[in-house]
């Protein structure tokens, strides 16, 4: 006999937006956003979700996405020397957390991009967009060219 799991099940701060919709059709790209997130933790050297950090700080991505502060403030000092990989990493990132499931590239397209061999796809639509991007007076030089693809 075979059952049908229709509980929610996954590790918070990971889950992508689908899941948490009462009939939402939950596809292999819930993965793909689950490799965005971890990647955010790489490039940001910390836990998604981090109890010993002040509560408006405690989610990673919801930080990135109420903060003023730009999203290269919270990257470990150790990897700010290697700009273009944080940078594709970031796009990539941003990629895979696409709200909408038809917009996250399959897995075989993130590991072209991180290779080198493919552009990330510059049509991008996300809510922490405005965390990425700081007004220009403050925008690191290394950025100003980067800022539009965010």
């Amino acid at each position: 006999m075979s059952e049908v799991q229709l509980s929610m099940r996954g590790t918070p701060g990971y889950l992508a937006p689908e899941w948490h919709k009462v009939l939402g059709h939950v596809t292999v790209k819930v993965d793909v956003y689950s490799f965005g997130i971890v990647l955010l933790e790489v490039v940001c050297a910390r836990r998604n979700v981090d109890h010993s950090q002040p509560e408006s700080a405690f989610h990673l991505l919801r930080m990135l996405q109420n903060k003023a502060e730009y999203i290269l403030g919270y990257l470990d000092e150790c990897i700010q020397s290697d700009r273009e990989e944080i940078l594709r990493m970031l796009e990539v990132a941003a990629w895979c957390l696409q709200d909408d499931p038809e917009r996250r590239p399959p897995m075989s397209t993130v590991v072209k991009v991180l290779e080198g061999l493919m552009e990330v796809d510059s049509n991008l639509v996300y809510k922490f967009s405005h965390a990425l991007t700081p007004p220009p007076a403050v925008m690191p030089i290394f950025l100003q060219h980067q800022a539009s693809v965010f």
